[in-house]
């Protein structure tokens, strides 16, 4: 009788991200292996391990995902090497949880390509970070929901929603939730973090994270009353990402506009400097040399010419001086009255 081989499970950290990079659910991971979504979520956070069959089968499921042979080994990899392959794995989920975030399609793959050229830029700390999906993915819902997006005409217009009445209604609930809401509920529900992870990532205790979320869920519910249920609200999140048809950039042109920007700023940087010592250096020569004391009050001035005085009178300005003296005090006699 003969054995099949067993396919070793990957650590905790990675089931997640393999998970994601086969465009599944927990509850459709749940499904496949026939355990419930919570028993899935707790194989990702470490906190339990499959045994038996059930964990054949699900290293079975996590061993097709097609990124799994990039991150095996990423020490015989060039930095592109490495960079191109933790994009392949990632930039296509994220993209479309940056939909999910902002309801834009532009907005969306700008947000993630940005976050991938901040990380391309500072490489040698994302590389060897715990977790660098984790990293780029909070870096990308920083990018998709900052508040000066309002402010560029390009986003000042709503883009066409979804064709399917449901996906539409599902997607303006969520925009109308609070930013907070918004992305707790996508980190728990749809990527499928556990709670201490999504408060960490959004920077909130975990008693608030959790009230956020249920809040959140609460909020889709009155809107939508069919998604009561998490896990239908986490199969919904999911399909609806899918049906966006959204395309992430290639990864070499990521990387060439990450070292673009970065000469951009280079120059930037070079011609202020350059303006910097050019303005200081004509400050120094037009300066004064030396200091000049404030004269102080009371003491006399030296250089000034005296007042001239005024000299003698000519002829006409006599005569115009005695006319003026012979006429009366308050002006020329004009009318005078008869005396009969």
């Amino acid at each position: 009788m003969t054995q099949s081989p067993t396919i070793p499970l990957p650590p905790p950290g990675e089931r997640r991200r393999l998970r994601e990079s086969l465009s599944l659910t927990q509850a459709q991971v749940a499904e496949r292996v026939g355990v419930s979504r919570e028993t899935v979520r707790a194989w990702e956070n470490g906190r339990t391990t499959p045994r038996g069959r059930k964990a054949q089968t699900y290293a079975s499921l996590l061993a097709a995902a097609p990124a799994a042979t990039l991150v095996e080994d990423t020490a015989t990899l060039t930095p592109a090497q490495a960079f191109d392959a933790l994009y392949a794995f990632c930039a296509p989920a994220l993209v479309r949880q940056a939909y999910l975030l902002t309801g834009r399609r532009e907005l969306a793959r700008e947000s993630v390509e940005r976050a991938f050229q901040l990380a391309w830029h500072r490489w040698p700390e994302v590389a060897v970070d715990p977790d660098p999906a984790g990293w780029i993915r909070a870096t990308a819902y920083d990018c998709a929901l900052s508040p000066w997006h309002r402010f560029r005409a390009r986003h000042r217009h709503p883009e066409a929603p979804p064709a399917d009445p449901t996906d539409r209604a599902l997607l303006s609930a969520l925009l109308k939730l609070p930013p907070p809401y918004r992305r707790t509920l996508l980190l728990y529900d749809g990527v499928g973090l556990g709670l201490p992870e999504t408060a960490a990532e959004t920077e909130a205790s975990t008693p608030a994270a959790a009230n956020r979320l249920l809040h959140a869920r609460e909020a889709v519910a009155t809107r939508i009353p069919s998604l009561t249920d998490p896990a239908d609200l986490s199969t919904r999140l999911s399909g609806l990402a899918t049906h966006a048809r959204l395309r992430a950039a290639r990864p070499s042109s990521v990387r060439a506009g990450s070292e673009r920007r970065a000469r951009n700023w280079t120059h930037a940087a070079i011609a202020f400097t350059i303006a910097l010592i050019g303005a200081t250096t004509f400050t120094l020569h037009t300066a004064p040399t030396h200091y000049e004391p404030v004269v102080a009050p009371g003491a006399s001035v030296q250089g000034i010419p005296p007042i001239p005085a005024p000299g003698p009178l000519s002829r006409t300005e006599l005569n115009l001086r005695k006319k003026l003296r012979g006429e009366a005090e308050n002006g020329p006699e004009r009318v005078t009255p008869e005396v009969r």
